[in-house]
This record gives structure tokens, C-alpha cells and sequence, in this order.
């Protein structure tokens, strides 16, 4: 049996979309084709089929691996030096038949790219430390439910959203002007939901003034 045809694990499907992270962080690949070749890789059952989504990818390198367990013929040998960052100013959020929560002050990148599948995510930006007003979203997303429940002032744009048999509803005021958090999501949902909205108890609130 050839090594190609050898089957791969959880560890080794891992090992690869920690690769396509680090080309994303080089700009050799844009979100879109990150999204595709991860959902080839979740996918893949042979070291062939996993190699397959690196073979235009050059000098992929994973600092601070040692070179004897390398699995992937097809890469580059590692480098010496400390760990670095996988993704500049990205966040991938990514789950199979999950449920993924967002809230508190957690950290909000410039970029965030939701990449799920039969799952339900919640992002809760009320008290979310932002680096950057215009956050941008990036959704693939297939027979789930995304949630984005956002600040009083926020402004968001779903327009950039397509559907495939799943909806698209944005409660919160599109802008301009814009809010002090401007949420711009694009991406495609199959069969799925994503809904922008305020914490709940907003709309009284503003009825009393």
C-alpha cells in the first residue's frame, strides 16, 4: 500500500487546518478558500485526500515541530525559532453538531470567520473588547443557527449574506451613520439562520424613554 492511501486521524486533519490557518496569515489563501479546503480536510480519509488541499501552498512551515514525526510529505521541513502566531488578526470559530458561546469581555479581532456545521453559535458583543470599530464576519455555515446580539448604538449589514434555503434577519439599524460597533457579515448560509438583534429587554427600554 502506498503511504498515500494510508488512513489519516483527528490529529492529522488538526495538523492540516493549523497549516491553511498560517497560509491565511500569509494572504496565500483568502477566507473563502480557507473554508473550503478545511471542509475538504474535516472530510478527507487518506493522506492523499488530505495532502491535496496543500499542494499549491509553498514553504508551509510549522515552527517549533520537531521534523522526525512529520506525517506530510508535501510540506516544508519545520523551522527553528519560537511559536508564532497561526492567524494575524483572525479568530476561527469552528464547530461540528456543537454548541459555541461568545460573551463577556471576551476579545472581538478585527476579523472573525465562523465556520460550523449543524451547530448553534452565540456572539455576545454587550460587553466584548473591541480592537477595531468595523468588525468584519465572515459565515459559512450549514444547518445551523447564528446569533449576533449586539450594543444599543451597533449598527450591522447583512447584506452581504447569502441564503440557500435558510434566512437572513437583521433587527438592528444598518446604517450609515454607522455605530460605535459596525458588524459587516458576509458568507452563505445552507439551511441555516443568522440573526442580529439587541439584548433582550431593548425595545422597552427605549419605550421609557
Amino acid at each position: 500500500m502506498e503511504a498515500r492511501d494510508l488512513r489519516v486521524s483527528d490529529a492529522e486533519r488538526e495538523y492540516v487546518g493549523q497549516l491553511l490557518q498560517r497560509a491565511v496569515g500569509q494572504g496565500m489563501l483568502s477566507l473563502g478558500e480557507f473554508t473550503e479546503r478545511m471542509d475538504t480536510a474535516l472530510a478527507a480519509r487518506t493522506r492523499g485526500e488530505l495532502n491535496a488541499v496543500l499542494y499549491d501552498l509553498p514553504g508551509i512551515r510549522v515552527v517549533g515541530e520537531s521534523p522526525a514525526p512529520h506525517p506530510y510529505p508535501h510540506t516544508a521541513p519545520p523551522a527553528p525559532g519560537p511559536p508564532q502566531p497561526v492567524v494575524q488578526g483572525t479568530n476561527v470559530i469552528r464547530g461540528r453538531m456543537s454548541t459555541i458561546h461568545r460573551k463577556g469581555p471576551w476579545q472581538v479581532p478585527p476579523t472573525l470567520a465562523i465556520n460550523v456545521r449543524f451547530s448553534t453559535v452565540t456572539l455576545d458583543f454587550t460587553e466584548a473588547t473591541m480592537q477595531t470599530q468595523v468588525v468584519e464576519v465572515h459565515l459559512d455555515d450549514a444547518f445551523g443557527t447564528t446569533t449576533l446580539i449586539v450594543p444599543e448604538e451597533a449598527t450591522v449589514d447583512l447584506n452581504g449574506v447569502e441564503t440557500y434555503g435558510g434566512s437572513a434577519t437583521n433587527k438592528v439599524r444598518t446604517g450609515p451613520p454607522f455605530g460605535p460597533l459596525h458588524l459587516v457579515v458576509r458568507g452563505r448560509t445552507r439551511f441555516g439562520s443568522v440573526t442580529a438583534k439587541h439584548p433582550f429587554g431593548t425595545s422597552f427600554r427605549r419605550m421609557l424613554g
